[in-house]
């Protein structure tokens, strides 16, 4: 099935990079303890900090996935960071609880499974801050990664615009019924026709126009898109998804009720079981045109 996720790492690449990078930091860092340890005249074992390394990286890679699609829903631009940043310094102690509770947790663990006692000198208070204060440097570390690679992937891949009427002069399109867009490339500007797109699906703060097999994401709701293209063009197919009928070929009827609408671009775009008459009532009207 056709998808409209914008230009970005896939999810396996990126938390490959990533288990690639916190592994290594983590065999370094228990070397390092090792060797310390070693000048202080004091005994310790590889397996100690290896376990003390490997178990924090655990729960960064098991919650990195959570944060990452955080970013996603609420992602931080020039107009919404003041208003979101509250939020995620919210999360960031969500975050260092979870870290650190479950990488405490992975230690009792794997000390009992070799025979011995894991034992911590610090309470449990001055544990939590200790720890917060290196979590929050790591979250937003990966926040700010995250946001870069994906406005980077948008500012690579082409992001959509509805064109505005300037101040001193008449819109040069209809500012309520458009019939370009307007996309800036890595710092160039075009315009593509509104009855190119093939269709719309939603993903997150965006909606991704697909145009001639390319996907450009446009800051908006589906529902506020909805409003600005014509309804006699544009059909809703699901709650995700608005489709050209001028570009849509066949549909293909499914088992419970729902169906995959084919389109000229070979892609293929679920339409709910509620949106199917619409759009068989849109498919004979294309076809008695």
């Amino acid at each position: 099935m056709a998808n409209g996720r914008a230009a970005r790492w896939r999810p396996g690449a990126r938390m490959l990079v990533w288990s690639v990078i916190l592994l290594t930091s983590a065999v370094a860092n228990a070397l390092v303890e090792v060797m310390d340890a070693a000048r202080r005249g004091e005994d310790l074992g590889l397996w100690q900090p290896m376990i003390w390394e490997l178990s924090s990286v655990t729960m960064i890679l098991l919650t990195l996935p959570v944060l990452w699609w955080g970013c996603q829903r609420w992602p931080l631009h020039a107009d919404t960071w003041k208003r979101r940043l509250p939020l995620y310094l919210l999360a960031s102690v969500a975050w260092s609880l979870v870290h650190v509770t479950g990488m405490m947790g992975l230690r009792h663990l794997a000390y009992a499974a070799l025979g011995y006692h894991y034992q911590d000198d610090a309470t449990w208070p001055v544990r939590l801050m200790y720890e917060y204060l290196k979590d929050v440097r790591a979250f937003f570390t990966f926040v700010a990664i995250e946001h870069f690679f994906s406005w980077f992937g948008r500012r690579r891949q082409g992001e959509a615009h509805l064109l505005v009427a300037p101040d001193d002069a008449p819109p040069v399109d209809a500012v309520e019924r458009p019939e370009r867009f307007l996309v800036r490339k890595l710092g160039r500007d075009f315009l593509v026709a509104t009855g190119d797109i093939e269709y719309a699906q939603a993903a997150g703060n965006y909606v991704n126009l697909r145009v001639r097999g390319h996907d450009y994401p446009l800051r908006s709701t589906m529902a506020a898109l909805e409003e600005r293209l014509d309804p006699g063009i544009f059909v809703r197919a699901h709650r995700s998804w608005l489709v050209n009928v001028r570009h849509l070929v066949s549909i293909e009827p499914l088992d419970g009720g729902e169906a995959l609408l084919h389109m000229d671009d070979g892609g293929r775009v679920p339409c709910s079981r509620r949106q199917l008459p619409s759009f068989r009532q849109a498919l004979a009207v294309q076809g008695a045109a």
